[in-house]
């Protein structure tokens, strides 16, 4: 299992020094962790991955360029058809006519569709999907896009149906070691491509506590064979 560190804000720098897998950055106005200003230099080897939810593909597409994003996370209603004009989409150039920045390639781009459970989940609403994704991510159902620092009832996924890889997010904490490991060997983690983290690794929205994430990536490391480049 891979790892996702999202909601990057005040101190990404500092998390990336931990080389987690991927990054993330909201680009959803509302959030308290709504991301803007300066890029930081990350890693090559740490993936970047803009959150959006229910956003214009223009203003997709540019913060693609000005971000040089390397995933996209579609949070909100984003039908099949928005995933798959995102996949075959030219970039949006931000520059001034004297620049020529690298141009990110859409069909390279990595697009994970959040889907929001509660209860249950109808997964036949996935297949569709399944060709314009390159990953589907699962958290917990709320008053807002998001997992809203609450866990679902992970076993749900042992009726998952498809081979897609899916990211498993919505309320992981230090505190959820044990349950995480009852998951991996669980029919429901057969799939289970990544672990995305956000809310419970926080001193306030957008900040991380650094200790406590360590802390997570080391006993993962130990207990899940957590694949970071550590």
């Amino acid at each position: 299992m891979k790892l996702k560190v999202c909601g990057m804000n005040h101190n990404p720098t500092e998390v990336a020094q931990l080389q987690p897998d991927y990054l993330g950055f909201i680009f959803w106005e509302p959030s308290s962790r709504f991301f803007e200003g300066e890029m930081p230099d990350l890693p090559k080897s740490i993936k970047k991955v803009g959150v959006f939810v229910d956003a214009p593909l223009e203003e997709v597409l540019k913060k693609v360029t000005q971000f040089q994003l390397d995933a996209v996370q579609l949070h909100g209603k984003e039908s099949v058809q928005y995933c798959n004009s995102l996949r075959h989409a030219e970039p949006v150039s931000t520059s001034h006519e004297s620049e020529t920045p690298k141009q990110v390639r859409c069909n390279e781009l990595e697009i994970i569709k959040v889907f929001s459970i509660k209860d249950d989940f109808d997964f036949s609403i996935l297949k569709d999907y399944e060709s314009v994704c390159d990953y589907f991510l699962f958290d917990t159902k709320g008053k807002l896009p998001g997992g809203n620092g609450y866990t679902f009832d992970w076993s749900i996924l042992e009726k998952y149906p498809s081979t897609k890889p899916f990211f498993l997010s919505g309320g992981i904490g230090l505190e959820s070691i044990e349950k995480l490991k009852k998951f991996k060997n669980s029919p429901a983690s057969k799939y289970c491509f990544a672990i995305d983290v956000n809310s419970k690794f926080e001193t306030q929205p957008g900040l991380k506590n650094i200790t406590s994430l360590k802390t997570f990536i080391n006993e993962l490391t130990d207990e899940l064979q957590l694949k970071t480049d550590n």
